[in-house]
């Protein structure tokens, strides 16, 4: 068993509708999980790289999902990424690290009347148990050491730090609200702390 924490297991051209990417498979060791980067352009290691982290989402990614705003967050992203050159991390880390079940089982506790925090804590997890360390792990084995992070959440920025990696700025990226996503919004912003404007919520 190797010690490195990933490995790098397959990579072809992605052609999606903001361009032509480059998508790389990693496979995590010790969990099996596979994660993948987008990589859009050469990346020149000696300046800080456009980077947006993102967890994976089944529900608003793939589905289109109201109920958040990580679908927009995520076309975005790669928007951005697309004009400026740079890479998105798309991580195993379903429901901020609970898994999909578990995610839906927190949906159904909003629908009681708990926000996303609270669902989280009821169903006997913290708010947030995503970890970031084997996303610097990715971008050290592409020679990637600082980034300009497309977030609003400080946890990943203090997070990617801890693990060795420079963040030269943050990139805001502000989704509008709406019915159904106007409470998780400002639960993200008032209990974990999420860079959101107020006119955004």
């Amino acid at each position: 068993m190797s010690d490195q924490l990933i490995s790098a297991i397959s990579s072809a051209k992605l052609p999606l509708a903001q361009g032509e990417f480059q998508i790389t498979v990693y496979l995590e060791h010790e969990t099996g999980l596979e994660h993948v980067a987008l990589q859009y352009g050469d990346v020149d290691c000696d300046q800080a790289i456009l980077l947006r982290l993102h967890s994976s989402c089944l529900t608003g990614d793939v589905f289109g999902s109201l109920r958040c705003d990580c679908g927009t967050q995520l076309q975005a992203a790669l928007d951005q990424i697309a004009k400026e050159g740079g890479l998105l991390l798309y991580m195993q880390q379903e429901g901020r690290g609970i898994g999909l079940a578990n995610k839906v089982k927190a949906y159904a506790l909003q629908d009681l009347g708990l926000d996303t925090v609270e669902a989280n804590q009821h169903l006997g997890f913290s708010d947030d148990l995503r970890d970031y360390k084997v996303a610097a792990e990715i971008l050290k084995s592409i020679g990637v050491k600082k980034v300009k992070l497309l977030t609003n959440n400080p946890k990943k920025m203090s997070g990617l730090r801890e693990a060795g990696i420079e963040i030269q700025s943050r990139e805001p990226i502000i989704i509008s609200s709406q019915a159904h996503n106007l409470r998780y919004l400002s639960t993200k912003r008032d209990k974990l702390g999420h860079l959101l404007p107020k006119d955004a919520t």
